[in-house]
């Protein structure tokens, strides 16, 4: 899609502060990347060759996907790993999947495959230690497969060690509340696409909106934007940094854009050092 339709790319610094984290380990820098959509129509080619370019220049310790690189067919996916056979990281590149991802039964192995061809760990309900021991990287399954099952995973971690917890859509920073999160990524929401400055997506302003209707009348209610409710839940978190609970969540704004585009939601390249 064309930058006027998508606004240009921004990169965005944040530093995250992890209780407990080894001296050593201090400073470490992530880039995230999320929502790539590509299939020809939602992220152009120079928009992805300079997010790479971005990333790289970044010189990361670790490069992180969050999900959703194929729309609905997942042919463009080696296409798309041979583009991101170029992305550089100290410590490897990690990944894990979204529901566009396993869209259709041979959508995750196909994408898996490709991604496993360039180096690209695929996590799917699995425990990584690019950083060894004081520092897993915990890759959930999509919330929307039958996999989900994050018990699995988490109880395998000791409560005092600190973690990275990799997990596509960020509804599930609410039932990780039960568990020790010190940072989930995400993405899923493509920041709302739309945002009012000052106040957040304008989709979940609209949600609100819709509650003061009385029931019977909201189905006249001109649905604008869909039904978001499927999408996500918590639209509160579509962007950016938030704490749920003990845990602490950042949502990528992704790169991929639907339509009718983006506006004071421009696609993301995350800069994420941690102290």
């Amino acid at each position: 899609m064309h930058w006027l339709f998508t606004g240009r790319l921004s990169t965005d610094k944040i530093t995250v502060k992890i209780a407990g984290l080894s001296p050593k380990l201090q400073g470490l820098k992530l880039v995230q990347l999320s929502d790539f959509h590509y299939d020809g129509l939602r992220l152009s080619e120079e928009m992805l060759e300079e997010a790479i370019a971005v990333t790289n220049e970044a010189e990361p310790d670790l490069i992180v996907l969050t999900g959703d690189y194929v729309t609905d067919d997942p042919t463009p996916i080696h296409q798309l790993a041979s583009r991101l056979k170029y992305l550089q990281s100290r410590n490897g590149v990690y990944a894990v999947l979204g529901n566009h991802d396993i869209h259709y039964s041979h959508s995750q192995a196909e994408v898996t495959t490709a991604f496993t061809s360039i180096g690209v760990n695929v996590l799917w309900n699995e425990i990584a230690y690019p950083f060894g021991h004081e520092l897993p990287i915990v890759g959930l399954a999509d919330y929307w497969s039958k996999e989900f099952q994050p018990a699995s995973v988490m109880n395998k971690l000791d409560p005092a060690i600190p973690r990275i917890v990799l997990s596509h859509n960020p509804d599930t920073a609410k039932i990780l509340e039960q568990w020790r999160v010190d940072l989930q990524l995400s993405g899923h929401t493509h920041g709302g696409h739309i945002v009012l400055p000052g106040l957040g997506p304008v989709v979940y302003h609209y949600k609100k909106l819709l509650k003061k209707f009385p029931k019977k009348l909201r189905r006249w209610v001109p649905l604008l934007l869909g039904d978001c409710s499927k999408v996500v839940r918590y639209w509160e978190w579509a962007q950016g940094f938030h704490q749920v609970a003990d845990n602490q969540l950042y949502v990528n704004r992704g790169l991929g854009t639907y339509r009718p585009g983006r506006l004071f939601c421009p696609p993301e390249v995350t800069v994420i050092t941690l102290s």
